[in-house]
């Protein structure tokens, strides 16, 4: 697992921004605990927000786009995907990485990417955020849509 190098996050003032976390429903303690520390970026940047649960991390795409269509200034995808047997992974982990993507560049807005794509359980609880976690993705995923955001209307005005 990587980490080094990451950025230091938090302590940025979004104050007006109106986000939206889309999240899947899989992996339930994984999942809770990237929400959790979305919750907490989100809460501490003064941004409105709120979520939204959708079936899975192939969901997560079209979600993005309505969110973006009701007037969301970003939006934060979380979600997880782990490898199995099959080639499931591959494709789900690739529709859903390229689908997001389209959305953020189609809206010209910012998604935060906390979709975990995983080889085992251990490794998403390792970035979750939960006790003992070594990362927090969530909590950097909503942090990277904040930035961008603030970034965006920056360079606009």
């Amino acid at each position: 697992m990587s980490g080094k190098g990451a950025p230091i996050t938090g302590g940025t003032d979004a104050t007006g921004l109106k986000i939206v976390v889309v999240a899947g429903t899989w992996h339930e303690v994984i999942t809770d605990g990237l929400i959790a520390g979305a919750e907490r970026t989100l809460e501490d940047s003064g941004a409105s927000w709120q979520l939204v649960r959708v079936p899975g991390s192939f969901e997560l795409a079209v979600a993005a786009q309505a969110a973006f269509a009701a007037g969301a200034d970003a939006v934060v995808a979380l979600g997880v995907i782990i490898r199995g047997g099959t080639p499931h992974f591959e494709y789900v982990s690739a529709a859903a990485t390229d689908g997001l993507t389209r959305v953020a560049l189609d809206a010209g807005k910012p998604v935060g990417f906390g979709l975990l794509t995983l080889d085992d359980e251990q490794q998403g609880l390792d970035r979750a955020g939960l006790p003992g976690s070594h990362e927090d993705k969530g909590a950097e995923a909503a942090d990277a849509a904040i930035r961008t955001a603030l970034i965006l209307r920056a360079l606009r005005s």
